[in-house]
């Protein structure tokens, strides 16, 4: 029998917690959409742990988070601390791996599971073939890979620039230990001094013009970002718990009151009827490479993901915010009947002006990130959105998840450029 208390769990990601009497954790899990993975704990099943788990338990509390890897996150480091009797699989075995910085005479970076040499330590990381990308990279990008062979010529992978060159007599181990700070500085971090880095050799080459290896540089450069992106997804050890309380976990959607925010933007807009669907574009690019677009529609003030679209923007080679948004808004209503009450734009009044006289049956609003400031055709000069309010809430979330949507999809396509070099 499914308890009242479900109706309370959204459709969202994040972490659940089964409780006893006493209120002690039973079971730790995450999920992609709480609700569905919650519910399917009370339905017939025929595995013995959850039906025990369900005889003993009391309540079951949850954590939102932004995404299902936060929850994954967040699901390891609770359990690694809380250790609930019914979770098995993370308690004893270790699904991260780390980079390390090794304490040889001449130290290395590895690639490694579990601590257990001394040395510096980076991560633990949750996407191990990304990371494997990534420290294939590093080694090839610092030329860090250490070979076992003596020969004086130097071995078959360092004349194809894959070795360090320790297998030459005359091997320099101060400009190895130079590279290998070079590369313990991005794995901190330090974006910038990376940057500079290369933007200097890549300059040098020029002037010697050795341009093939300027051109490899500037991919480098270019991929840089993603290399960072993908570090940023360690997590330390106290990263997640500390910024949440079991005991006080939220038991509700961000957008406390839909009905009450979509009332406000009809009220705000002047429309004859209270809006139902309401999309929001925005766009993401590298330094006007992997220009991609992305469409998020919000139906009665929640995510409707069968009315989600990204875009591959073909017609815009160069950084032109304006120009790529009127392909992708102009793409995605070809069929008129797709439109929607309200078509929301990530950015200001300059991006405002590109779209909204392409569908003048339908109105659009922009909001600017800096100050959350709304601009639509009655309010040219903004209005400051609070984020305590339902209509703040509604149409921030929903900036918001377009952006991250764009964002994901312009770092996938990025990885699979990444993974061809």
């Amino acid at each position: 029998m499914i308890p009242e208390f479900l109706q309370k769990i959204p459709k969202l990601p994040g972490v659940y917690v089964f409780k006893d009497t006493a209120g002690i954790v039973l079971y730790i899990g995450k999920a992609k959409n709480l609700y569905n993975r919650v519910s399917s704990y009370f339905k017939n099943t025929t595995d013995w742990k959850v039906q025990e788990l369900i005889k003993e338990h009391a309540s079951v509390e949850h954590i939102i988070t932004k995404s299902e890897i936060e929850a994954l996150l967040l699901e390891a480091q609770l359990i690694g601390k809380i250790k609930p009797k019914y979770n098995v699989l993370l308690k004893s075995g270790n699904p991260f791996v780390y980079l390390m910085v090794s304490q040889d005479t001449i130290p290395q970076l590895k690639l490694v599971r579990i601590k257990k040499e001394k040395g510096l330590y980076f991560g633990p990381f949750i996407y191990k073939q990304k990371v494997r990308t990534v420290y294939e990279y590093i080694l090839r990008m610092f030329k860090l890979r250490l070979c076992s062979t003596r020969i004086e010529q130097g071995c078959l992978d360092y004349h194809m620039n894959r070795c360090a060159g320790n297998c030459l007599s005359s091997f320099n181990s101060q400009d190895y230990l130079v590279r290998l700070e070079l590369a313990q500085k991005l794995l901190e971090g330090n974006y910038k001094a990376c940057q500079e880095l290369l933007k200097s050799q890549i300059t040098e080459h020029n002037k010697k013009l050795e341009f093939e290896k300027s051109k490899h540089l500037s991919i480098y450069l270019r991929d840089l970002e993603v290399i960072f992106d993908i570090l940023k997804t360690g997590f330390s050890e106290n990263k997640y718990v500390s910024d949440v309380t079991l005991a006080t976990m939220p038991v509700s959607y961000k957008i406390s009151y839909p009905t009450q925010a979509l009332e406000a933007l009809q009220e705000l807009l002047h429309l004859p009827t209270r809006p139902v669907s309401i999309d929001c574009f925005d766009i993401s690019h590298f330094q006007s490479s992997y220009l991609v677009g992305s469409c998020v529609r919000f139906s009665h003030g929640i995510p409707d993901k069968n009315n989600f679209r990204r875009f591959k923007i073909g017609t815009v080679t160069t950084q032109n915010d304006y120009a790529a948004l009127q392909e992708i808004v102009s793409r995605r209503y070809k069929d008129t009947n797709q439109l929607p009450d309200v078509i929301l734009i990530d950015g200001g009044k300059g991006q405002l002006s590109a779209v909204r006289d392409l569908f003048p049956q339908v109105p659009f609003i922009s909001l600017a990130k800096r100050e959350e400031t709304l601009y639509t055709a009655l309010h040219p000069e903004g209005v400051k959105l609070d984020i305590q309010t339902p209509m703040g809430q509604l149409l921030i979330g929903l900036r918001d998840y377009a952006h991250h949507f764009a964002v994901t999809y312009h770092k996938t396509l990025r990885h699979k450029g990444l993974r061809s070099y």
